[in-house]
């Protein structure tokens, strides 16, 4: 069964999984997590209804309850899950895929992740070996609207900004349940009303074409900053007021300065980031900790260090204030918070990231090749011994650091490609370690 990734179950709906399965997976979930109910949120992808009847279907027969939140972003089934005290939920979402994905993204208690290592994979056995025997008593179908209770909480964050000139990209995406109640009327829409085969742009704003129409937007209204967000709204991008996309995990730095001034102490990144974050945080006090990418790891590492936030190149950003959780929401209202301070003392965003930028960096290069491990065995031997290397990182594929440059290689949990993140202290010397590194991996085609 394909669907079954590293941090949920996802793939291409009547291929990779089908509602047999989500029927399976909701009749033994609350065996897997001993719970008598399950938190249902879903997204407007065309297949969600078809999936979410399955899943109630599965999860009942089991005499379990399903706590229906109705249609919701992701993060908004993380609120919930904390908010009713409830020991288990799904998001139906495929969150930034195309339009012919979905998938199942599941919590327990505390809105802790289940993933391959904390669950998913027992799931998984379940499914593929278990008995289904339907139970005398049936569950119900319960309605817990927590929408409002979620913008109130959003709203906690909320300062005035009738000063900036905004413009948002809703990607046909989650956004739109409840963008414009927390930012408000008055700035530039567009997409904003819902269309689950996302006409416009797929929901994934990390590739810079899907960002194309908010930079133009951005321009023309001489926008202060442009927020991108993707299907379920877990995940948010920035064009600055130039134009210019911002790298994720340089927004991570942008959020130690919003967190680190007023308090100093742990902070989450992931493997893929840059120096300029990772040196910019820890000159704001932060102490940094470099982690596995993918919110079924960041969750519970940023627990674990205590830490006050975290952020991934993929721009999921996490917050202890949050239950540990990611939210694009979150994220974009700190980030308007920070801008609002800027122009407040005659600054732009883009002035800001270029004091934080001082690395020349090649955002992730993506190969598509069978023999990834092979590939990423030949760069180990290639560059792991070398007597040269200042630090390595042997988790998530490998990190190896030298004193003017660095690369990670990984494959990816969610698509098949093996992923290369290069940095160095200028452009020239980029071009050069990029070029050296494809060449290795390309003769894995």
């Amino acid at each position: 069964m394909g669907a079954f990734k590293a941090y949920d179950i996802r793939g291409i709906y009547n291929k990779d999984f089908d509602k047999d399965i989500v029927y399976k997976v909701g009749y033994f979930l609350p065996r897997l997590l001993e719970s008598d109910h399950v938190v249902v949120g879903r997204d407007v992808r065309t297949t969600s209804d078809e999936i979410f009847d399955a899943l109630c279907e599965g999860i009942t027969d089991s005499g379990a309850d399903v706590w229906n939140i109705g249609l919701a972003t992701t993060p908004m089934v993380y609120f919930a899950t904390v908010f009713l005290k409830a020991s288990a939920s799904v998001q139906i979402t495929a969150s930034h895929n195309p339009a012919v994905y979905n998938g199942l993204k599941i919590s327990r208690g505390g809105a802790l992740p289940v993933g391959q290592n904390s669950g998913l994979l027992e799931l998984e056995e379940m499914v593929k070996t278990g008995t289904i025997e339907k139970t005398e008593r049936t569950g119900s179908v319960l309605e817990r609207p927590v929408k409002d209770d979620y913008i109130d909480y959003l709203r906690s964050y909320l300062q005035d900004y009738s000063d900036l000139n905004i413009s948002f990209d809703l990607s046909h995406g989650m956004a739109n349940l409840m963008a414009k109640e927390v930012f408000g009327e008055k700035h530039h829409y567009l997409y904003d009303h819902f269309d689950g085969t996302f006409p416009a742009h797929e929901p994934n704003p990390l590739e810079v074409e899907n960002c194309e129409d908010l930079i133009r937007e951005v321009q023309k209204n001489k926008s202060d900053i442009g927020v991108i967000f993707d299907g379920d709204a877990d995940r948010v991008m920035f064009i600055d007021e130039k134009g210019r996309f911002i790298q994720p995990d340089y927004i991570t730095a942008l959020l130690g300065r919003y967190y680190l001034e007023k308090e100093q102490g742990a902070v989450l990144v992931d493997i893929r980031t840059s120096r300029s974050t990772t040196e910019y945080l820890s000159a704001l006090g932060g102490e940094v900790t470099v982690w596995k990418v993918g919110h079924a790891f960041a969750k519970l590492k940023l627990r674990e260090i205590h830490g006050i936030f975290g952020g991934e190149l993929a721009g999921h950003y996490y917050f202890r204030d949050f239950n540990h959780c990611d939210s694009g929401f979150v994220a974009a209202l700190i980030v308007l918070n920070v801008v609002r301070t800027l122009k407040q003392e005659g600054k732009s965003l883009s002035s800001l990231m270029d004091t934080i930028i001082s690395y020349a960096n090649s955002g992730e290069l993506n190969f598509k090749l069978e023999q990834k491990d092979e590939a990423m065995q030949a760069l180990y031997d290639t560059y792991g011994n070398r007597e040269d290397v200042v630090k390595l990182y042997d988790f998530d594929g490998y990190r190896i650091e030298f004193d003017s440059w660095w690369f990670n290689v990984r494959k990816s949990n969610t698509e098949p490609y093996l992923r290369l993140v290069v940095e160095a202290h200028s452009d020239s010397e980029l071009q050069e370690k990029v070029s050296e590194l494809s060449s290795i991996i390309r003769t894995f085609r």
